[in-house]
């Protein structure tokens, strides 16, 4: 198990963001579609994945967009798409 405090999470994001704040005002990823692994399947190390899916940057995007206009549609599923665009977002900033 691993234990992330949240107030040290909130720092290191609040970092990140600083970084990129100072160079950018738009990030723009090349890619949009990427492979998804289901999450029963992401965890178990020991086994190939079998159900690959495709996701869209775009739409995880939208969904995130989505809740900042409408707070009452905010759900925890967020942090995946969120998990999604900020992966694209370093592999597109790795220096």
């Amino acid at each position: 198990m691993t234990e992330i405090p949240v107030d040290k999470l909130k720092d290191v994001f609040d970092l990140l963001m600083e970084r990129i704040h100072a160079g950018k005002q738009v990030l723009q990823i090349d890619a949009d579609e990427f492979w998804s692994v289901p999450r029963d399947q992401a965890y178990d190390v020991y086994s190939k994945p079998q159900d690959l899916t495709i996701g869209a940057l775009s739409d995880s995007w939208s969904y995130l967009e989505d809740m900042l206009s409408d707070p009452d549609r905010v759900v925890g599923y967020g942090f995946v798409w969120l998990s999604e665009v900020l992966r694209a977002i370093g592999d597109e900033t790795v220096s």
